[in-house]
């Protein structure tokens, strides 16, 4: 408990669970996927206290909250600066270790100020990147025949 009073909320024992499940949490979870694994000690948690804790969380600084799935809201433990890797077929989101320039021309340089970037490379990893494979190499298989 004592280390997360940094964060300056009252620590709830549901607090500290979600807390706990985000530490060195390398999946980028959705409140759902929060939601399902700690409520299965706290039988009684609504989904809201997931979403209350994650807003109070995000307003201190102590997780990011990714926009990265166009389906739901991802949240990263990790506030460091680094960018994303992102699988457009299975939504996997990879952590790219650190901090990431944009470069800006002149102009744009002149006439907009930057608050703060994020880097998304999107692509296929690699187990859905073989499933993609074999599905081509079935696909010139059944042409051929």
């Amino acid at each position: 408990m004592e280390k997360y009073r940094h964060i300056g909320f009252k620590l709830t024992p549901q607090r500290i669970a979600i807390l706990d499940y985000l530490e060195g949490n390398k999946d980028h979870p959705s409140a759902d996927d929060i939601y399902k694994t700690v409520s299965k000690k706290f039988t009684t948690m609504s989904i809201a206290t997931v979403y209350t804790t994650l807003a109070a969380l995000k307003e201190r600084g102590a997780v990011l909250e990714l926009t990265v799935d166009p389906d739901k809201k991802r949240y990263d433990p990790t506030t460091e600066s680094h960018g994303h890797l992102i699988c457009i077929s299975c939504k996997r989101i990879v952590d790219i270790p650190g901090e990431h320039q944009l470069e800006l021309s002149e102009s744009a340089k002149q006439n907009f100020t930057v608050l703060k970037s994020h880097l998304e490379v999107h692509g296929y990893c690699p187990a859905c990147n073989n499933k993609n494979l074999t599905v081509a190499k079935e696909a010139v298989n059944v042409r051929r025949s």
